[in-house]
């Protein structure tokens, strides 16, 4: 078992040095709130990376949409364009 690089025995000594400055009374008022503190961190986290997502969403529509009307101005018809060449194209079909 190994967290945060740290082994079994350094967290069993870190446990006793812990037992010994706060006393049993107090070390689980401090182990609750060191896990309060933690689990606000990890919210905190969790909520940042949705929020940075739903802009990064936005932002990808955004670029999206721009580019669709950016291709729609420049595949227009030439007809369109031009009203004349619509009426010489009518003419000649006829």
């Amino acid at each position: 078992m190994n967290v945060f690089g740290i082994g079994l025995p350094e967290m069993a000594l870190i446990f006793v040095i812990s037992l010994l400055i706060f006393g049993p009374k107090k070390l689980p008022e401090i182990g609750r709130s060191l896990g309060k503190a933690i689990r606000g961190f990890q919210e905190a986290s969790k909520e940042f990376e949705n929020e940075f997502k739903r802009e990064a969403q936005k932002l990808e529509n955004s670029v999206t949409m721009k580019a669709q009307l950016e291709e729609n101005k420049t595949t227009k018809p030439s007809s369109v364009n031009n009203p004349a060449r619509e009426t010489i194209n009518n003419t000649q079909k006829e």
